[in-house]
C-alpha cells in the first residue's frame, strides 16, 4: 500500500517538474527578450509613475512659459498702444445755434455709427454726450421738464451739467463730448470715457 502511494507521489513529481522547469525557463526568456525596451516601456509602477510625473512638469513648464508670454504681449501692446493719444475729427454741430434753452438735439459724433445728444439747458449752457445709456445701451433723451437726461428702458436717470448717473441701474456716467464755441456755432472736438470728470458746460 505505501510502496503504492509512493510511486503515485514520485509520478506526479516527475510530470510536474519540467512544467515548473518550463515556467521558470519561460520567465527568464521573456525579461531577456524585453530587456532592450525596458527603459523606454517600464511595466515596473514606479517606474512608471517617475515617467509621468516628468511628462507632467514638462507639459507644466511649456504651459506657463505660454500665458507668461501672452500676458506680456498684452501688456506691451498696451504700453505701445497708449504712447498715442486718440485724436477726434473738430465737427460743427448743425442746429445747435437756433437750439434754445430747455431743448436739444440728436447727432453723430465721433463718426457716423456713434450716436450723440446735445442739449441747451435751462442755464443756457450746452451739453453734451454720448446717447447710449451705460447699463444697456439704451438710447437716453433730454426730459425738459426735470432737466436730466432719462433713459427709458430702465429708469435709469443722468445729470445734464455733468453726466452722472443720478439714480436707476447705470453704473456709471455718460461719456462726454468735448464742445467748443466758435462765434455763434458748437464744434464738437473730442469724447471722453466717463469716470466722474468735472461739468463740461460752455
Amino acid at each position: 500500500m505505501s510502496s503504492n502511494l509512493s510511486k503515485t507521489i514520485k509520478d506526479v513529481l516527475a510530470i510536474d517538474q519540467p512544467a515548473a522547469n518550463n515556467e521558470i525557463s519561460g520567465e527568464r526568456d521573456v525579461r531577456e527578450a524585453i530587456a532592450p525596451y525596458q527603459a523606454e516601456f517600464p511595466y515596473e509602477r514606479d517606474e512608471e509613475g517617475q515617467v509621468t510625473r516628468r511628462e507632467f512638469c514638462n507639459f507644466l513648464f511649456l504651459t506657463s512659459g505660454a500665458l507668461f508670454l501672452g500676458a506680456a504681449g498684452f501688456a506691451g501692446k498696451s504700453v505701445y498702444d497708449s504712447r498715442f493719444e486718440q485724436t477726434y475729427p473738430q465737427t460743427k454741430i448743425e442746429g445747435a445755434a437756433e437750439l434754445q434753452p430747455g431743448a436739444s438735439l440728436n447727432f453723430r459724433y465721433p463718426t457716423e455709427d456713434d450716436t450723440a445728444i446735445l442739449i441747451r439747458a435751462r442755464d443756457g449752457n450746452f451739453y453734451a454726450y454720448g446717447q447710449k445709456c451705460t447699463h444697456l445701451s439704451c438710447p437716453v433723451y433730454y426730459a425738459k421738464e426735470h432737466d436730466r437726461l432719462e433713459c427709458p428702458c430702465h429708469e435709469g436717470g443722468f445729470d445734464v451739467h455733468d453726466g452722472r448717473n443720478l439714480y436707476g441701474p447705470p453704473p456709471r456716467p455718460l461719456d462726454k463730448i468735448e464742445l467748443e464755441m466758435r462765434e455763434a456755432e458748437v464744434w464738437a472736438i473730442g469724447r471722453k470715457p466717463s469716470g466722474g470728470e468735472k461739468e463740461n458746460g460752455i
